[in-house]
């Protein structure tokens, strides 16, 4: 009697565990606030899927770890390899809703950003690797690319660096061609003892972890810590001490519907301009204007937002950007008052850039990323209250990355536009992004439809403000820096 042949053995597919601040992201996700980094980029020629789809695979998937999706339990969270992996799935091409009806620029540019809402609104499939791309073959004479990818998968500033990795300085670039590393800003020993601090501050998380849930329910404890000193421990005292931000139409309960709008982008020039003008950073400069579009926002809709300081959790990186192509999360987080109360514009510069000043020397950053590696581990309900609590201090999320100031081409298409937004955490309905190329300033935001049913609006105050602080650079005295007297004389 012949033997049976033995059923061929099943692939042992590869898992690999998941870091704690990867598993904090991971579990952060909300129907309110679903946890992706989403991305518009827009090409001046028009692209195929097909064309994309073959990019894809060669320079996307060459990073293994989009070919794997997170599987949560409660031993932990696990990287697993796909088995039904599909790639036309993860690729897909899209139309604009409402096609039919455009009838202009501007028409097209608020479908694209409704359709980019809508995506930014819809959680991704767990059941997947969580990262899609959707093709626009057709918008504004050329194309329009939405990329969504999970931030447990990495932080903004290493997705956007993927991103970048599709493209060629050149439209048919050769074979070997390599895309310089140039846009890469040195970040110099600053980082570098960010990094080398990282991993003290990691150890200390779970601890720290304990002692803020302690001092939430019982504050009285705040002295205690306070006592024993040290750096780690004023840091956290001063974060968890933080009031609440004011009540605003900027915070409330969320819906689980986005908005997403984005401004014509500025001459890169014109702000490094402004900021030699004002004796401050490129950084400074985009925070004040912000600031101002929040503050014109508020008093369109009927609020009087004088005196009133907002905060906005802002990412800091923490290692080398040529480093960030490694994926996971390696960032911390620092509040900055965003003073929209400040009628002002130069006054209201002068408080942003003393903000950031005093923040590049603390240590919330390093703290934030120890705590955040504590809650991958921790129970559900200490990620609970440690979200609410950070998420009652601020009103936004603002990202700023640095990026190439040349032109990239992909799929052998001219990249003219680039957005990025972050998610939001806990109760956080607003997110801020500004991201530089080609000598442009590309400046967007995303918030929760219930609290900002028309991001349009309030960013096309963005542009005023800008414009406010470059026409009191061009007036002023350029022997010495502007000062806010000087310009409230000018605005008289």
């Amino acid at each position: 009697m012949a033997e049976t042949a033995a059923p061929p053995r099943r692939k042992r597919l590869r898992r690999q565990p998941m870091t704690r601040v990867d598993t904090a992201w991971l579990r952060m996700e909300r129907p309110t606030n679903p946890m992706m980094i989403t991305a518009v980029l827009v090409f001046t020629e028009r692209m195929s899927v097909e064309a994309l789809r073959a990019l894809v695979d060669t320079r996307f998937l060459a990073y293994a770890r989009f070919r794997q999706k997170a599987v949560d339990a409660t031993t932990g969270a696990t990287w697993i390899e796909d088995g039904h992996f599909d790639l036309d799935w993860h690729v897909r091409r899209a139309a604009l809703p409402g096609r039919a009806t455009v009838s202009s620029a501007a028409e097209e540019k608020r479908a694209l950003e409704a359709f980019t809402g809508e995506l930014a609104s819809t959680p991704l499939d767990p059941g997947k690797p969580r990262w899609q791309f959707h093709l626009v073959e057709d918008y504004a004479g050329g194309s329009a690319l939405v990329a969504r990818i999970h931030h447990c998968y990495a932080d903004g500033i290493a997705l956007v660096q993927v991103l970048l990795s599709l493209t060629d300085t050149e439209r048919h670039p050769r074979p070997a061609e390599t895309l310089p590393q140039a846009w890469l800003k040195a970040d110099g020993a600053g980082v570098e003892r960010r990094v080398n601090a990282v991993a003290r501050y990691k150890k200390l998380g779970g601890q720290v972890l304990d002692r803020g849930m302690a001092m939430y329910r019982d504050p009285t404890l705040a002295n205690m810590l306070a006592r024993e000193g040290g750096e780690i421990a004023r840091e956290l005292l001063y974060a968890l001490s933080l009031s609440d931000d004011p009540p605003s139409l900027l915070r409330g309960e969320l819906g689980v519907s986005k908005r997403v709008a984005w401004a014509e982008p500025l001459c890169l020039d014109e702000v490094k301009a402004v900021g030699r003008a004002f004796d401050c950073t490129v950084n400074d400069v985009l925070m004040a204007a912000a600031a101002g579009a929040l503050r014109g926002y508020m008093r369109e809709r009927g609020t009087d937002p004088d005196g009133m300081t907002l905060r906005a959790t802002v990412p800091v990186n923490l290692r080398p950007l040529e480093h960030a192509k490694k994926l996971g999360n390696h960032f911390g987080l620092v509040f900055l008052d965003l003073p929209v109360g400040e009628a002002n514009p130069a006054r209201r510069l002068e408080r942003v850039a003393a903000c950031m000043r005093e923040l590049k020397g603390s240590r919330q950053a390093i703290v934030a990323f120890g705590l955040l590696a504590a809650l991958g581990m921790a129970p559900q309900s200490a990620q609970g209250i440690a979200l609410d609590l950070f998420s009652r201090k601020a009103s936004a999320v603002a990202t700023n990355v640095p990026g190439p100031q040349q032109p990239l081409y992909l799929a052998g298409c001219a990249l003219r536009e680039m957005m990025f937004w972050v998610p939001q955490t806990g109760s956080i309905g607003i997110g801020l992004s500004i991201l530089s190329y080609d000598n442009r300033v590309h400046f967007g935001l995303v918030a929760d439809a219930r609290l900002v049913p028309d991001p349009d609006a309030a960013i096309a105050h963005f542009r005023r403000e800008f414009d406010a602080l470059l026409y009191l650079a061009m007036m002023g005295d350029w022997s010495q820096a502007l000062d806010a007297e000087a310009a409230e004389a000018m605005l008289d």
